[in-house]
């Protein structure tokens, strides 16, 4: 497994579901986003919703966790969810842990996709999914998310939501500081209010987890964006200015939903900036 940043780097699979590509491209016309990832008979494309897990400095940090196993026949319909793929216990049993080992977990944002993970039923109730960690969100992020809104109240589900907020285990962070080693968070507000990109590791080739601000590498480009966003001008505006960020720095990209691309690299071209080198995080 590669290490950065004093931890040893997990891709932790938990699943995958399928989105209207419209939808995940927004204005972009079918012929063009079809080429990069076909839709199936209903025009869904298919995600991952890969985690990155961290070990080192005394710690076990998971990012995001995926949409858990709370979910009914009609839902998991809906979103084509495939847990025959793959499932949060048994991606992190393939490594040798357990869901009582995880220390930390750093959610991105709280729309299902990304931390439906953190609860689960336990007979008639709803209880948080690892017991022994501290669940890092941002301030703003939860707040707004409190009082959700017309376009995300399908995104902020309950059932993930208030056995969290009771469990005395949540941790606000305000701004980039994380209280933990070698960890940063890069905060955004075109997709949903307070997301934070996490980048581990010091100074130059970082690895960055980024969520929703980047959620393929078909993503890219400046208007290739989705539907979804709460504030789309932001989002071309916040992703150009984090990936010149990025090239500058030789940070690698990690991508949580593209269905074919973990890892890459940024290269700057006579006609914009591209992705390279496109990998495993087990070759970073």
């Amino acid at each position: 497994m590669p290490t950065l940043g004093g931890y040893t780097l997990y891709s932790i699979e938990t699943g995958r579901l399928g989105l209207d590509g419209g939808a995940m491209f927004g204005i972009v016309p079918k012929p063009l986003w079809e080429k990069k990832i076909p839709p199936d008979s209903r025009n869904r494309i298919p995600l991952h919703m890969r985690c990155l897990l961290l070990e080192g400095h005394g710690r076990l940090i998971l990012i995001d966790n995926g949409l858990g196993d709370k979910y009914n026949d009609k839902f998991a319909f809906l979103y084509a969810v495939d847990h025959e793929y793959a499932t949060l216990d048994g991606s992190l049993a393939q490594h040798g842990f357990h869901r009582s080992d995880i220390t930390d977990v750093i959610l991105t944002h709280l729309h299902f996709d990304h931390c439906g993970g953190s609860t689960r039923r336990d007979g008639d109730r709803l209880v948080v999914a690892f017991p022994n960690a501290r669940f890092h969100v941002q301030r703003t992020h939860w707040e707004w998310a409190m009082r959700s809104n017309v376009r995300e109240k399908a995104s902020f589900l309950v059932e993930n939501l208030e056995p969290l907020g009771a469990s005395g285990q949540l941790h606000f962070v305000d701004g980039t500081q994380l209280d933990l080693p070698q960890c940063e968070a890069y905060v955004v507000h075109g997709h949903t209010e307070g997301q934070q990109v996490i980048v581990v590791g010091k100074g130059r080739a970082r690895l960055a987890y980024v969520a929703d601000l980047l959620p393929t590498n078909a993503h890219l480009s400046p208007a290739w964006n989705m539907a979804y966003d709460l504030r789309p001008m932001q989002t071309i505006a916040e992703k150009a200015a984090f990936l010149d960020l990025a090239e500058a720095n030789q940070w690698h990209l990690f991508f949580e939903h593209d269905p074919f691309v973990e890892v890459a690299s940024l290269e700057r071209t006579d006609r914009g900036l591209r992705t390279t080198a496109h990998r495993t995080l087990a070759d970073l």
